[in-house]
């Protein structure tokens, strides 16, 4: 049989072995993986998974499915194929529709589902829910004692797409805080009771086609192709939040006309508690943009706002709920786009009686120089943008360590960390600078990718996590959000555990 017989898809698949099983008494085996460089470890665990009966079939991850962070995977889901299909010991290769085997199990229904030794004591939730299906098919789990080897420790030495100096701050980072030590932080966050407080803004990307120039006047014409939206600003801070910790409130205010009330509601977690407070004679804010959809480059943006600051009944209301709620919260995350919630008032009450504060003030095309940290007395953790420290300061091409120490003195906030693109981050913690590299390696859309590492870093110093494990997690975090059109998806502890991992290895 040759490779190409013996790559078929799920279907057609399922359809042959159930001719197999009719027409003679076939063992089929079913093992499931990435596979995504394969070397001995995996030959000598399939030949031995082989062994168990007739005819072993491998199905694979997808690549849009590959968990293991935005750098993986290193080879595409055909080339993966074609390499297994090359090995005698396998019979046939399929690449799975879902992102786990579960439904794959249902459908192939082999007699042995065969997992690596490993997996013994590794029991991640994917593996219970495979035993389960296991069970209700009347397959059989077969753990296959072979030496394994890590296709990510062969990845990250001999294939990594990392500049040597980032490879570099990986062996050194790793040397000093190993893989457990940082899984455990994220692990810890998860008792913390958070309110997450600031403006809810809907992200609307109108995909077009640009079709040239107005014929009468200087105007660029596009096709209009489709509508998506995501919910971003402080729901898509809520999100990331509750991916990491069990019991999250977040406080903001909706329009009372074009509230979209139903729809964020979806959008949300389950773990979050939401009971949004009303704007009198505004929409819920829409940013929408306008995006060529070939190359996702955004050519005009309208925002759907009205930003005076709330008054009256709306900033009593608010305060009363913040009375109520801060006593027993332990983390305060304020995420201030300048967009009206965040008053004088609201700043005097968090600065009293948080117990923990976490500011980010942002800069964007609705409040450029209006909405600086300063408008905060203190704070126990800032993050911000080098341009927001930079406009804090007035300060364009000074040194930002000198404009980092200053704004903490001024804010009596003993730590800070300070985001830049591509060259990384910059932490500060006590007098003490931390500098991390970018970890990005593919770039989508730029858009929420600050409030996912804003959200996640601040509960990591609320706990007292070290600056260095700090900005090394905020990178990760920043990685994977840039890899994703606007607040699609939030980043959560799974994904982010096996990113770490894959970096760490």
């Amino acid at each position: 049989m040759t490779r190409k017989d013996k790559i078929q898809s799920l279907e057609d698949l399922a359809a042959l072995l159930a001719a197999k099983r009719a027409e003679q008494s076939v063992r089929v085996i079913h093992c499931h993986g990435v596979f995504d460089l394969l070397h001995i470890g995996h030959i000598r665990y399939l030949e031995r998974a082989r062994s168990l009966g007739d005819c072993l079939v491998v199905t694979l991850t997808p690549d849009r499915f590959v968990n293991k962070g935005p750098h993986r995977p290193t080879f595409s889901a055909d080339l993966r194929a074609d390499a297994l299909a090359a090995l005698d010991c396998v019979d046939y290769v399929s690449i799975n529709q879902w992102p786990t085997a579960v439904e794959t199990i249902r459908l192939l229904r082999p007699d042995f589902y065969a997992k690596g030794a490993e997996y013994r004591e590794n029991r991640t939730e994917e593996i219970v829910r495979e035993e389960e299906v296991v069970a209700e098919t009347g397959s059989e789990l077969a753990y296959i004692d072979e030496p394994t080897s890590s296709s990510t420790y062969l990845v990250n030495r001999h294939f990594s797409v990392f500049p040597e100096d980032v490879k570099n701050y990986l062996r050194d980072f790793v040397d000093k805080h190993p893989v457990d030590e940082v899984l455990a932080s994220l692990e810890d966050v998860r008792c913390l009771k958070v309110l997450v407080l600031g403006d809810a803004i809907l992200d609307e990307y109108q995909y077009c086609d640009a079709i040239g120039k107005s014929s009468k006047e200087p105007v660029l014409a596009a096709k209009y192709l489709s509508t998506e939206m995501s919910a971003g600003g402080v729901l898509a801070v809520g999100n990331h939040v509750a991916g990491f910790c069990d019991d999250v409130e977040l406080m903001t205010f909706l329009g009372d006309r074009e509230s979209h009330e139903d729809y964020i509601r979806s959008k949300l977690r389950a773990n979050i508690r939401f009971d949004p407070l009303q704007k009198e004679n505004a929409p819920t804010i829409i940013k929408r943009r306008f995006v060529e959809s070939y190359f996702l480059s955004k050519f005009f943006e309208i925002y759907v706002i009205n930003d005076r600051e709330i008054e009256g009944g709306e900033e009593q209301t608010l305060c009363d709920r913040l009375e109520a709620v801060l006593p027993g919260v332990d983390v305060v995350i304020v995420a201030d786009f300048g967009h009206g919630m965040i008053t004088p008032r609201v700043v005097q009450l968090l600065c009293a009686k948080a117990p923990f504060l976490a500011v980010n003030t942002q800069v964007n095309a609705g409040n450029q120089g209006f909405n600086t940290i300063a408008k905060f007395p203190r704070a126990d953790f800032i993050c911000l943008a080098e341009k927001e420290v930079r406009m804090e300061m007035r300060n364009r091409h000074g040194d930002l360590g000198d404009m980092i120490r200053e704004i903490s003195t001024r804010l009596q906030c003993p730590r800070m960390m300070v985001t830049m693109g591509k060259d990384g981050c910059i932490g500060y913690s006590d007098g003490t600078f931390t500098d991390a590299p970018a970890l990005a390696t593919r770039i989508v859309d730029r858009i929420g990718a600050g409030d996912a590492v804003f959200s996640l870093v601040s509960l990591c110093v609320a706990i007292g996590v070290p600056m260095e494990v700090v900005c090394f997690i905020g990178n990760a975090v920043g990685a994977q959000a840039v890899a994703i059109m606007a607040n699609e998806k939030a980043v959560d502890s799974t994904s982010l555990s096996r990113h770490i991992t894959s970096l760490l290895k």
